[in-house]
């Protein structure tokens, strides 16, 4: 305590030290036998780890220093204006008084510091109780906010391994939208891999992940965003999400393809297994054999884990890649499309609806489109599009300057072969063909 006090008188002599220092040297001032500008007058400073010291904008030459005996040379520094630093008898007086008070504030902070955490350490195993509780208590008090802010639901728990429910939500996704559509999830003992298909930007990747968050905030004990939930006990989730690390020093698929080995390695029937997009970091012939392979091998299991996928991946229902199976069921996010001749953005509406069946259509150029791609990249993308769905070969892309250079050598070349070596003039023929060139 008593440590406490002179720290308290220390600052405050600190705090008020500007004030002295121009006090004194007012009085200082008065005595000197030189002269100097008001604006310029000698005044004395504090500096840190050096003391008190004379601060002069005029070095003293030695007829001065004859007449002031006790100043002493300490240094000099540059700036926007040259000063010179002297110790004289009172600032050595104001070291001894005073000495380096700054620092002395530091080494009596420090050692206040060390007696306290010295007397706090003998207290840690309540300590440590103490901010367990609290940041339980923390936890519980943020989930419950949310919770009521957000119209969550209490979850039921059940040692069936299934997951039940009615109008789920993500949690972050619909805070974000005007209009969030919610969707159902039912798995249960047949069906446990769900296959879903559907355009870009239909919703299927914020479903997928909407199941996984209510599986998850149900086991930390949270109220989960849905109209009533019954989850069955996950050991673990797995996901292969096509998530991008910097520092990895793997490609993007090769990261994928860990992310599932270890899913096909430890999954049981109580983990959920999320996959979005696996396979398409890699040629499609590969991503549809190393897709089709994954699900055939859950598939095979007597009771398969829960499993969301969603897939561009269509060529493996046409080439009949996957065998017919009582665990798999397909899904589809549902469109609406006015009719098969639609060619606008406004014709096309998606419903972010989860449906039974798959598409086979992804709508990549509506959703181009969406994104705000130049119309003539879309137009021509449509062109190569139609051009490999006919088998047929892809027309050269025409465009005005395009155009006007072919006509140029197709009349340079017409010229060419009219054109007679022997008697025309060379350097002129090629003036007259290519005239910015000369």
């Amino acid at each position: 305590m008593q440590m406490r006090y002179l720290l308290d008188e220390l600052r405050t002599v600190y705090e008020e030290l500007p004030d002295l220092l121009d006090q004194v040297s007012a009085s200082e001032n008065a005595s000197l036998p030189l002269m100097h500008d008001n604006n310029r007058a000698p005044h004395i400073v504090y500096v840190h780890q050096i003391g008190y010291l004379m601060c002069t904008y005029d070095k003293l030459e030695e007829e001065d220093l004859q007449q002031l005996q006790d100043f002493e040379f300490a240094f000099s520094e540059d700036g926007d204006e040259k000063k010179y630093f002297y110790h004289t008898f009172k600032t050595r007086e104001l070291d001894n008084l005073l000495g380096d008070i700054y620092h002395k504030i530091l080494d009596m902070e420090r050692a206040i510091i060390r007696d306290l955490v010295t007397r706090i350490l003998q207290f840690t195993p309540q300590l440590i109780k103490a901010v367990n509780f609290a940041a339980e208590l923390d936890c519980f008090l943020s989930l419950a906010l949310v919770a009521r802010q957000n119209n969550y639901v209490r979850p039921i728990l059940t040692d069936d391994s299934l997951i039940d429910i009615q109008n789920g939500r993500h949690v972050l996704q619909e805070m974000t939208v005007d209009t969030f559509v919610p969707n159902d999830t039912k798995i249960l003992n047949d069906g446990r891999i769900n296959i879903i298909t559907g355009p870009n930007y239909s919703g299927k990747s914020i479903y997928v992940k909407q199941v996984a968050l209510v599986v998850f905030l149900s086991h930390v004990g949270s109220f989960v965003p849905a109209d009533g939930a019954v989850i069955g006990i996950t050991d673990r989730i797995f996901c292969a999400m096509g998530s991008k690390s910097m520092t990895a020093e793997q490609s993007s698929f090769m990261i994928d393809l860990h992310q599932v080995g270890m899913m096909l390695r430890q999954a049981t029937p109580r983990s959920l297994c999320l996959l979005d997009e696996f396979g398409k970091g890699t040629l499609t012939e590969d991503g549809i054999g190393l897709l089709g392979g994954i699900i055939l091998h859950f598939a095979n299991y007597e009771f398969p884990p829960k499993v969301l996928l969603c897939t561009h991946l269509t060529e493996m229902f046409n080439d009949n890649v996957l065998m017919k199976s009582e665990n798999i069921k397909f899904y589809t996010m549902s469109v609406l499309k006015p009719g098969n001749n639609c060619v606008s953005v406004d014709d096309i509406v998606f419903l972010y609806r989860l449906i039974p069946g798959h598409a086979l259509l992804s709508y990549g150029l509506h959703c181009a489109r969406l994104a705000g791609v130049p119309e003539e990249v879309v137009k021509r993308a449509t062109l190569v599009l139609d051009a490999l769905k006919s088998n047929e070969p892809i027309s050269r892309l025409a465009n005005q300057k395009i155009l006007a250079k072919d006509q140029q050598c197709k009349d340079a070349v017409a010229k060419m072969l009219t054109f007679d070596a022997y008697k025309g003039d060379l350097e002129q023929f090629f003036q007259e063909i290519f005239p910015a060139e000369f």
